[in-house]
C-alpha cells in the first residue's frame, strides 16, 4: 500500500484496493511523519541543519544530507546522548553484535543470572549463612556451588559472546578501496564513513548503503546479487545517473565531485529510497535503482563506484534485524513459578516448625523441666523460635538445590550436540550439517504449535524449470517417443543436436524437438520464436558463452527452454533484437516494448520481421489474456482444459498469443505511443490506455508450464507437521497468485479448503464488530464470534495480501499537516487522549479478533508482506493465543520474524547467511525441521520434563525427612543426615541417572517418533510437566519421606542387635534412613528409564556402590584422625551395617517407597494407555513394518475456478525502459558462436522476492 493512502478506515472505504501494492514503509509513524525526525531536537543540530538548507538548498522536506568527499561538512551534524554527549548523527560503519565487552562482561552477566529465582535465593540463603546464630551449616556449603554455576553459566556466556565478537571482527576488518588523498586506498570497513567514495570489484561484497556512481560497464550498469537480503540468487541490476556516469569515470574527476545528497531518514525498506541530488547547480531525483545495498555482492562488473549515504546501524540491512530479544523457554517460566511456591512452601513449613520449637522451649525444654539440654543462655522461648526459623531455612534449602540449574544446562547442551551430530540432518549437497545455535532452547522444540515460513528459498529451492507446453491445442511435455507415441521409458531428450543448448533443461518429450526440426507444425516454431523475442532479458557474451540476465526468474526459464529447442536469444541493441532460428541468424527491429506490470499482468513486444511484416507477440496471465483474444481464435477451450491440467498439477502458466499488425494500424498507433511516452502528467496510465488499444483481437498460439521447484521433501514434511497439530502460515513478499501456486504445491492448500481472501476477512471482522456493538446496545442476543462466523461445513484457508493486513489491522499512518497546527486546549488534549485510547482499545480488539479467525483456518497464506509485518504477524499470535510459535527462513527480510518467533530457524548453505547469523537453529533444507521437532524436540521435551518430575521428587523425599524428624528432636534443626552425605547426595549420589536419562532417554525411537506425528500433542499442551505434575511430584515425594523415616524408626524401637547391642542411636538411625532413600532414589529413576544403554545401568547401580564405598571411607577411623572436628560418624556404618536386621529394614523401606508405583504405572497402562503406550507395547511390529516411504507423485486435484496463472512477474518493472533508452546495450563486439552458459537466473538459481 503506497504511503499516500494513509487515511483512516472509513475513508479508505471508496478507494480501490491493488493485492499486489507493497505496503508502506516499516519505519513510518505519527511522529516522523509529522516532523522531519526526532534526532533534531537540540537548538544547535536546528541551527546547523538551518545553515546548511540555507546553503544549498532554500526548502527540502528531506533531513540526510550528505556531502561527498567532505567528512567535516558531514561531521556537523550532531546528535545529543544521555542529555548531555554530543556525537555523530551518522553511524560510523562499523558493525556490533555481542552483549558484553571487557567491562560490562561480569555486572551485566551477574544481573542476568541473579535475575533466575533460584540464584537470588542462594545468594539471600548464604548471607543468611554468615550469620553465626542462625547458621546450622557452614557457610561455605552454598558458597562453593553458587560460585561453580554462576562460573560455568558465565564461561558458557562468554564463549557465545566470543564467536560475536570475532564474527564482528571478520566483518568490520574486510578490506575495501576509498578515496584518500587524491587516490584509492585500501581501508577497513570500520573506517569507512558517510560521504566516502568508494571503488568496489567483481565479487566484493558492498561494505555499506551506497549511491552508484560509474562503473565499468557501458552507461554505468552494475549487477547485484541480493541472496544475503533476501535469498534470491538471480541478478539484479543497479544503473547511475546519466550525468554521474559521464563526469565521474576517471579518479580525478571522483576527488574533485562535491554533490550533496538529501533523501530520507535511514529505515529497513529494502525496496524503497528517495533523494535527491545537487551538484554544479543542477537538481537530479534518486530512486532504488541507484542504490546499492549492504549485503548485496558485485557480480559481472569489473569497477564500481559509489558514494556512502548509510553505514553500519543506519543501513537497510542493519535496519532489518529488529531487537534480539533474550528468549525463554515455557518450562524456564514455569520452573521460575514453581520456584516462588516452593519458596512459600519453605517459609510455611519453617514457620510452622519454628512454632512448634517456640512451643516445645517453653513447655518442655525449659530449664527447670529439662535441666540437661540447658545450654546457659536465657533467651525467651519466642526469640530461640525466630532462630530456629532461619535454621530450618537454611536445613531446608534443599527443596530447590542449586544444582536444578546446573543439570538443565548440561542437559540441553548435550541435547544441542545430538542436534548437530545428526548426520540424518546433514544436507551433503552444500556441505551443511545441523547446527545448534542456542543451547538453551531444546525442550521448547517439543512444544511448538505454530511455525511461520518464508517461502523462496525455503519452501523452495529458487529453481524454474521448463516443464510443458500446450501448442496449437496439443500437449507436450509428457513421456513420449520420437514418433508421438506415449511411452513408459523415461529417458531424457537428447540437445546435442544443438550447439547452443546449456544441457541443464530435463525433458522427456522426444516428438516435440523433431516436429519442430522437421517443421511439419510451424506453430510449434511460432511458439519458441516468440519466447525468444518476447523478453526483457539482457544477455552478456562470458569467453564464448551466452549468459542471460533476466528481471524475473520465470522469464529466464522460458528464454532458455527456446535456447535449447533451437530459438536462441544471441543480442539485442535499443532497436533490435538478433537470436538464432535453429541454426539460421535473424535480425528483428523493434518497435516498441509494452512492459509488465502487476496491474497489467502481461507484456508485449512489437516487431519488425526481416520480412517487413510488422507483428505483436504477448504473453501473460491466462485472464488476461482471454480478454484479449479474437472471437475466431482457435483452440480456444482445449487450452484452456490444458491451463486446468496444469494448474492441477500446480505448475506456473502462461498463455502466448501474437498479432498481424498493418502499417497503417501501427502508424496510427505510434503516434499515440510516442505522445504518451513524453507525458508529464499520469505517463503510466497514459501509456497503459495505448497499450490496451493494440492488444486487442490476439491470436492464441498456446501456453507455458514451468515448475517452481519445491525442496526435497517439503511436502510431505507439512503434511507430516500438520498430523502433529502444527500449524504452518506461510509469509512471503511473493505476489498473492506465486504465494497460492506454491501452498497448493506443498499440500499446504488443498481443493476441499475454502480460501477467504483479505476483502472477505474484513468483512467478517466489520460483521463481529458491528454484532458486538448491537449487543452493547441490546439489539440482539444472537453471539457472533470467530467460532460461529466461518459456515460449519468448509474447510477455511486464508490468504491475504500486506496491504489488506495493514487495513484489517489498523496499522495504516495518519499523515498530519506539518506547516501549521493551531494549539490545542487543554479540554482538546483530554479528549484526543480519550479517543485515542478508545482507539487503541478498538484496535487491539479487531487484532485480537482477526488472530482468532486466522488460527481457525486450515492454513494461512500472508502474501506481498514487509519484513516488519513478518515479525507482526508472528507477534500478534504470540500475544493473542499465548502459543509457542516458530519462523524459518533464509533471508536478511526475515530475521526480523525469526527473532521475534519463540525459536528461529536460519536456512544455511546458501549464499545469504543474514537469517542463519540471527537464527536459534540452522540447517540446509526444510525438511530436516520434521526432524528437529518431531525427533530432537519431542525427545528433548520428555526428557527435561522427566528430569525435572524426578529431581523435585528426590529432593522433596530428601529434604522433608528433616521435617519428620524435627518431631521428635524438639524442632530444632537438627539434621537427619550426616552433613557429608547432605553436601554429596545431589552432587554424586543422586545426579549422574537422572542427567543420563535427561541426555539420552528416549520413550520410542526416532523412526516411530516420525511414523506417528500424533505423539507431539502432549508437548504442545504441556502434559508431561506442569503444576499438576509437579504437585504429585511433591505428593510423592512426602509419602516416601514418610516412608524413609517411618520404617527405619519402628524399626529401631524397642531393637536388640545381633550381638546383644542396640544400634539405635542417632549415627545408625542416619546411617539406614540416607541407605534406605539413596537405594529408593536411584531404582526410581531406573522405573522412570525408558530407553536401557550399558550407561544408565552403570550410572543406577555405579550411583549406589559409589554411595557405599564414600560412607564406608568417611566413616572410616583414619580419616576421623586427620580431621576429627570434620568427620564426627567414625565407625558408624560398619558398626550399623553389620546387623542384617538393618539390611532388612532397607530392603523394607525400599520395596514399600517403589511397589506402589510399580503397581499404579501398571493399572494405568492397562486400564487407561496412553498413544506412547500403545506404540510401546506393539513396537515390534510397528518396526518390521517400516519401510522407505515411495515418494508420492506429484498431482493434486483442485478447483477449477481456483485461478490459474501463477507467472511470477517480476515485482518491479521488467528492463524494457532501460532497453529503450538505448543504455542496456553490451560492450561491441557481442560474439554469437556457440557456447555453453552459465546463467543465473534460469533453472540453476532463479529465485521470486520473498
Amino acid at each position: 500500500m503506497s504511503t499516500d493512502r494513509i487515511s483512516s478506515l472509513d475513508d479508505d472505504a471508496s478507494e480501490r484496493r491493488f493485492d499486489d501494492v507493497v505496503p508502506y514503509s516499516d519505519d513510518e509513524t505519527d511522529n516522523e511523519l509529522d516532523s522531519s525526525t526526532e534526532r533534531l531536537d537540540d537548538t544547535e543540530q536546528n541551527r546547523v541543519n538551518q545553515q546548511t538548507e540555507e546553503k544549498w538548498q532554500p526548502k527540502s522536506e528531506y533531513t540526510w544530507k550528505v556531502k561527498a568527499n567532505d567528512r567535516n561538512f558531514n561531521n556537523q551534524f550532531t546528535v545529543t546522548k544521555y542529555g548531555c554527549i554530543k556525537t555523530s548523527k551518522y553511524s560510523g560503519n562499523a558493525i556490533r553484535t555481542y552483549k558484553y565487552n571487557i567491562l560490562t562482561f561480569l555486572p551485566k552477566n551477574l544481573m542476568e543470572q541473579f535475575k533466575r529465582a533460584a540464584n537470588a535465593y542462594f545468594l539471600i540463603l548464604l548471607i543468611l549463612q554468615a550469620i553465626p546464630q542462625i547458621s546450622t551449616l557452614a557457610w561455605y556449603t552454598t558458597l562453593v556451588p553458587l560460585v561453580v554455576v554462576l562460573g560455568i553459566t558465565a564461561i558458557k556466556d562468554a564463549v557465545d559472546d566470543i564467536a560475536r565478537h570475532k564474527m564482528d571482527r571478520i566483518v568490520n576488518n574486510r578490506k575495501c578501496e576509498v578515496l584518500q588523498d587524491g587516490r584509492f586506498q585500501t581501508t577497513k570497513w570500520k573506517d569507512i564513513k558517510v560521504g566516502d567514495i568508494v571503488r568496489l570489484h567483481k565479487d566484493d561484497f558492498i561494505p555499506a548503503d551506497i549511491l552508484l556512481l560509474s562503473s565499468s560497464e557501458p552507461n554505468s550498469l552494475c549487477y547485484v546479487e541480493t541472496a544475503e537480503l533476501d535469498g534470491e540468487t538471480n541478478l539484479k541490476f543497479k544503473m547511475s545517473l546519466e550525468v554521474t556516469d559521464r563526469l565521474l569515470k576517471k579518479e580525478k574527476d571522483l576527488e574533485s565531485f562535491d554533490g550533496l545528497v538529501e533523501c530520507e531518514e535511514p529505515n529497513n525498506r529494502l525496496d524503497k529510497f528517495t533523494g535527491t541530488l545537487y551538484w554544479r547547480n543542477q537538481s537530479y531525483p534518486l530512486d532504488v535503482n541507484s542504490i546499492l545495498l549492504r549485503g548485496c555482492t558485485v557480480r559481472n562488473t569489473e569497477i564500481t563506484h559509489g558514494i556512502v549515504i548509510f553505514a553500519g546501524a543506519d543501513t537497510k540491512i542493519m535496519r532489518n534485524g529488529g531487537k534480539t530479544n533474550f528468549k525463554r523457554t515455557k518450562i524456564d517460566q514455569l520452573m521460575n513459578y514453581i520456584v516462588y511456591l516452593i519458596f512459600l512452601f519453605l517459609i510455611l513449613l519453617s514457620a510452622g516448625l519454628a512454632i512448634g520449637h517456640t512451643f516445645w522451649e517453653s513447655e518442655i525444654g525449659n530449664a527447670t523441666r529439662s535441666w540437661y539440654l540447658y545450654d546457659g543462655e536465657d533467651d525467651p522461648p519466642s526469640y530461640r523460635g525466630f532462630i530456629a526459623f532461619w535454621g530450618y531455612i537454611i536445613v531446608m534449602n534443599t527443596l530447590v538445590p542449586i544444582s536444578l540449574y546446573v543439570s538443565v544446562e548440561v542437559i540441553r547442551m548435550g541435547q544441542s550436540y545430538f542436534i548437530n551430530w545428526d548426520l540424518q540432518m546433514y544436507y551433503a549437497e552444500k556441505d551443511t550439517p545441523a547446527k545448534a545455535r542456542t543451547t538453551t532452547l531444546t525442550e521448547q522444540l517439543g512444544q511448538i504449535e505454530y511455525i511461520f515460513s518464508d517461502k523462496t528459498g525455503t519452501l523452495t529451492q529458487n529453481i524454474m524449470a521448463f516443464k510443458k507446453c500446450s501448442i496449437s491445442g496439443t500437449t507436450y511435455g509428457e513421456l513420449c517417443n520420437a514418433v508421438g507415441d506415449k511411452t513408459d521409458r523415461v529417458e531424457l531428450v537428447d540437445f546435442s543436436w544443438n550447439s547452443y543448448a546449456d544441457g541443464n533443461l530435463k525433458f522427456y518429450d522426444h516428438y516435440l524437438p523433431q516436429l519442430i526440426r522437421s517443421g511439419k507444425d510451424p506453430a510449434t516454431r511460432e511458439f519458441f520464436k516468440l519466447l525468444a523475442l518476447c523478453h526483457t532479458v539482457m544477455v552478456e557474451d562470458n569467453s564464448g558463452q551466452i549468459v542471460y540476465q533476466a528481471a524475473s526468474p520465470d522469464e529466464g526459464a522460458l528464454v532458455t527452454a527456446a535456447r535449447n529447442f533451437g530459438f536462441v536469444f544471441l543480442s539485442r541493441t535499443q532497436n533490435a533484437i538478433t537470436i538464432s532460428e535453429l541454426g539460421i541468424t535473424r535480425t528483428y527491429e523493434v518497435l516498441a516494448i509494452l512492459d509488465f506490470n502487476s496491474d497489467r499482468k502481461r507484456m508485449s513486444i512489437i516487431l519488425r520481421t526481416p520480412e517487413g511484416q510488422i507483428k505483436l507477440y504477448c504473453k501473460g496471465a491466462d485472464v488476461v489474456i482471454y480478454e484479449r483474444l479474437d472471437s475466431n481464435t482457435l483452440n480456444r477451450e482445449v487450452t484452456e482444459e490444458a491451463l486446468t491440467e496444469f494448474a492441477d498439477e500446480t505448475l506456473r502458466t502462461l498463455c502466448l498469443a501474437y498479432k498481424d499488425i498493418s502499417e497503417a494500424e501501427f502508424a496510427v498507433w505510434n503516434k499515440r505511443f510516442q505522445a504518451a511516452s513524453v507525458s508529464t502528467s499520469n505517463r503510466d496510465e497514459a501509456l497503459s490506455r495505448v497499450y490496451e488499444a493494440i492488444e486487442t483481437n490476439l491470436l492464441l498460439i498456446g501456453a507455458t508450464a514451468i515448475e517452481d521447484k519445491l525442496q526435497d521433501g517439503v511436502s510431505e514434511t507439512i503434511e507430516t507437521l500438520k498430523k502433529g497439530d502444527i500449524k504452518i502460515w506461510v509469509l512471503t513478499g511473493d505476489k498473492k497468485e506465486t504465494a497460492e501456486n506454491i501452498g497448493y504445491s506443498c499440500n499446504l492448500l488443498t481443493n476441499d479448503m475454502t480460501i477467504y481472501d483479505g476483502e472477505a476477512i474484513n468483512d467478517m471482522l466489520n460483521t463481529m464488530q458491528r454484532n458486538r456493538a448491537n449487543m452493547a446496545e441490546g439489539k440482539t442476543n444472537t453471539i457472533l464470534n470467530a467460532n460461529t462466523i466461518f459456515p460449519h461445513d468448509v474447510k477455511p484457508a486464508m490468504v491475504i495480501t500486506g496491504s489488506w493486513l495493514n487495513e484489517i489491522l489498523r496499522e495504516k499512518k495518519r499523515r498530519k499537516n506539518k506547516w501549521f497546527r493551531r494549539p490545542k486546549t487543554e479540554d482538546e488534549k483530554k479528549m484526543q487522549i480519550e479517543k485515542d485510547q478508545k482507539d487503541e482499545a478498538a484496535k487491539e480488539k479487531r487484532q485480537k479478533d482477526f488472530v482468532d479467525l486466522a488460527c481457525l483456518c486450515t492454513a494461512v497464506v500472508c502474501c506481498r508482506v514487509t519484513p516488519k509485518q513478518k515479525a507482526m504477524v508472528v507477534n500478534l499470535v504470540k500475544k493473542y493465543k499465548k502459543a509457542i510459535t516458530l519462523a524459518i527462513g533464509d533471508g536478511a527480510n526475515d530475521v526480523n520474524m525469526i527473532k521475534t518467533a519463540h525459536i528461529g530457524v536460519g536456512i544455511s548453505g546458501q549464499e545469504g547467511m543474514q537469517a542463519v547469523m540471527s537464527s536459534d537453529y540452522a540447517f540446509g533444507q526444510f525438511r530436516f525441521l520434521k526432524r528437529l521437532l518431531l525427533v530432537h524436540g519431542r525427545w528433548s521435551y520428555i526428557r527435561m520434563c522427566k528430569f525435572l518430575t524426578y529431581f523435585f521428587y528426590k529432593n522433596f523425599a530428601f529434604t522433608l525427612v528433616h521435617f519428620w524428624y524435627s518431631f521428635f528432636n524438639g524442632f530444632s534443626a537438627q539434621t537427619a543426615y550426616e552433613n557429608w552425605f547432605i553436601t554429596l547426595y545431589n552432587v554424586l549420589y543422586s545426579s549422574l541417572p537422572v542427567l543420563v536419562v535427561g541426555v539420552l532417554d528416549q520413550d520410542v525411537t526416532d523412526k516411530l517418533s516420525l511414523r506417528f506425528p500424533t505423539l507431539y500433542i502432549p508437548g504442545q499442551k504441556g502434559s508431561y510437566f506442569n503444576f499438576k505434575k509437579f504437585f504429585l511430584s511433591l505428593l510423592h515425594g512426602i509419602i516416601v519421606s514418610l516412608i524413609i523415616f517411618f520404617i527405619p524408626y519402628g524399626a529401631f524401637l524397642q531393637t536388640m542387635g545381633q550381638d546383644g547391642e542396640a544400634p539405635t542411636d542417632y549415627q545408625s538411625f542416619a546411617v539406614t534412613t540416607a541407605s534406605s532413600l539413596t537405594i529408593t532414589v536411584n531404582f526410581q529413576i531406573a522405573l522412570d528409564t525408558s530407553y536401557w544403554t550399558f550407561v544408565n545401568a552403570f550410572s543406577v547401580f555405579g550411583s549406589i556402590v559409589l554411595y557405599f564405598a564414600i560412607m564406608f571411607d568417611l566413616h572410616s577411623a583414619g580419616i576421623h584422625i586427620l580431621f576429627p572436628s570434620v568427620f564426627t560418624f567414625t565407625g558408624a556404618a560398619p558398626n550399623a551395617l553389620r546387623q542384617p536386621y538393618l539390611w532388612l529394614t532397607i530392603i523394607l523401606t525400599v520395596a514399600v517407597s517403589l511397589l506402589p508405583v510399580v503397581a499404579v504405572r501398571f493399572l494405568i497402562q492397562v486400564v487407561n494407555p496412553t498413544e506412547t503406550d500403545k506404540i510401546q507395547m506393539n513396537r515390534k511390529k510397528y518396526e518390521i513394518e517400516l519401510r522407505p516411504k515411495q515418494s508420492r507423485p506429484r498431482s493434486f486435484q483442485r478447483n477449477a475456478s481456483v485461478r490459474r496463472s501463477g507467472y511470477a512477474f517480476s515485482h518491479q518493472q521488467g528492463y524494457a525502459d532501460l532497453i529503450s533508452s538505448g543504455r542496456s546495450i553490451r560492450k561491441k563486439g557481442m560474439r554469437s558462436e556457440p557456447g555453453v552458459s552459465s546463467s543465473r537466473t534460469h533453472e540453476t538459481e532463479g529465485a521470486n522476492a520473498s
